[in-house]
């Protein structure tokens, strides 16, 4: 299939999935508010039967099997990139630069998955190391988990937040129910439906859309789900701790990264972190940089070169490929940072650039002099706004960062040896970058955070591929 008729097909299918009742969920562009397609709006019954039908089959793939289906989707992914791309932004606003970026994310998770399903990760104790040992060996083994998976997947990267939920378990040899956002259900079935092209027997992965008032609780109390495994908001992720009850979780949540500047940084490096960490995904991750604290005596030089950094990000219409942002997810949300950065400006911060809004287009946007009271940098501002703190000693930054409750990672610009070790040590944090944005990770690198950020269960590939298994022991007599 080459890549017009697979974007052409993607978007039939998506049309024509309509229900007898008339029950659909719109699929809108962000850009010019047009209905792209349309997708079943799920019920009660319709995920019950999902997870009874996962649940009733039984997977068999060998390690080579799992790792063949996961190698070649990866090069469907990869033979298909510009449609995939022009899907993706289409039903989330992101720009085509961001979008291709996207699927080789995607194509990474893949391999990384396909390499790791070949790997025996078992391990071996002999028993005679102690007087009161004997001669025997203890082995291990990860086995499948034997309910269902069930994930929920947020907006802000369409496809790759499935891709690293799917990918894992497909691995492990586990059977997964998926329900992505409704904003941007598209993509998930794109992958689903590559998946399936590539071998992958359809009870493992199912895709399920529908409102998440409607069967959100189903997905996490059903008493065959064996484990939840949530990305996005705190305050969702906590109900979804409180309601799951006995089984397993993993909750990767929001995040209010810093970048912090010191004195000695070199100012250009870090005002090219400091906007690619804010303005890429139209600044719509929860790794993004939302808080830029600058030591005082180097601060006027580097906010000069930040703004003429954020001058020159262009920003339109998100098929534009000379373009560097799209819109982010809808107007609601531009409202929402438009609105923040106005209340920042009237408690005494100075807006330097941006603060535009047309609809779901918003403006790369800096504001300086911002307090860490201000609800800008307070809460997750989940958008394409730089907000600059000023500090004097170093302990003052810490303190800053310490002080939220969001703990996800961090990105440090200096290069003094002992300020590094410092950060790393006592910041409170899943993850420290240093010279490099904190959202800097391979797909199979531990990803994740503490306090409101998650529960300090990581993800990436290889950790998901753990929090997906169960070890099992047992011993063999075996002579010295």
């Amino acid at each position: 299939m080459n890549q017009t008729s697979f974007l052409e097909e993607t978007l039939r299918a998506a049309g024509g999935r309509s229900r007898a009742d008339g029950r659909v969920i719109e699929v809108v562009d962000p850009y010019t508010g047009r209905c792209i397609g349309t997708v079943p709006k799920a019920r009660l019954t319709d995920v019950r039967e999902a997870i009874a039908y996962a649940k009733g089959y039984r997977p068999a793939l060998s390690r080579a099997d799992r790792a063949g289906i996961l190698q070649r989707s990866a090069v469907l992914v990869m033979e298909r990139a510009a449609s995939i791309s022009e899907l993706i932004t289409l039903e989330s606003g992101l720009c085509l630069k961001d979008s291709l970026y996207e699927v080789g994310r995607v194509r990474d998770v893949l391999n990384f998955s396909a390499h790791l399903a070949l790997h025996d990760d078992g391990q071996i104790f002999s028993c005679d190391i102690t007087p009161h040992g004997r001669k025997r060996r203890v082995y291990t083994q990860r086995d499948p988990l034997l309910g269902v998976i069930t994930a929920i997947t947020p907006f802000n990267h369409p496809m790759n937040q499935v891709a690293h939920k799917v990918a894992p378990a497909i691995a492990t040899n586990n059977r997964m129910v998926l329900k992505p956002s409704e904003k941007v259900p598209l993509s998930a079935l794109a992958l689903a439906d590559v998946l399936y092209e590539a071998g992958l027997p359809e009870p493992m992965f199912q895709v399920i859309t529908g409102d998440p008032a409607e069967i959100a609780d189903e997905l996490i109390t059903h008493p065959d789900v064996e484990l939840v495994t949530f990305t996005g908001g705190v305050a969702i992720g906590k109900a979804i701790a409180l309601r799951t009850g006995y089984r397993r979780i993993v909750l990767e949540l929001g995040g209010n990264d810093p970048l912090i500047v010191l004195e000695d940084a070199d100012l250009d490096e870090a005002a090219g972190l400091a906007a690619a960490g804010s303005y890429k995904n139209s600044g719509q991750r929860c790794t993004a940089v939302k808080r830029i604290l600058v030591q005082r005596k180097v601060a006027d030089a580097f906010v000069e070169k930040l703004v003429a950094r954020t001058r020159a990000w262009t920003y339109g219409n998100p098929f534009d490929p000379k373009v560097d942002m799209g819109t982010v997810i809808d107007e609601t949300a531009a409202r929402l940072f438009e609105g923040r950065v106005n209340e920042a400006v009237s408690q005494g911060a100075q807006l330097l650039v941006g603060n535009a809004r047309e609809g779901a287009l918003y403006s790369p946007t800096v504001i300086d002099n911002v307090s860490a009271d201000m609800t800008v940098v307070r809460e997750e501002t989940f958008g394409p706004v730089s907000p600059i703190l000023r500090f004097d000693a170093l302990e003052e930054a810490i303190s800053i960062v310490n002080s939220s409750p969001f703990a996800l990672s961090s990105g440090i610009c200096t290069n003094r040896l002992d300020v590094i070790t410092r950060l790393v040590s006592e910041l409170q944090v899943g993850s420290v970058n240093v010279r490099e944005v904190p959202g800097y990770r391979l797909e199979l690198t531990p990803f994740g955070g503490i306090k409101d950020s998650g529960l300090g269960y990581k993800e990436g590939v290889q950790e998901a591929m753990k929090s997906f298994t169960n070890i099992k022991t047992y011993s063999l007599p075996w002579p010295a």
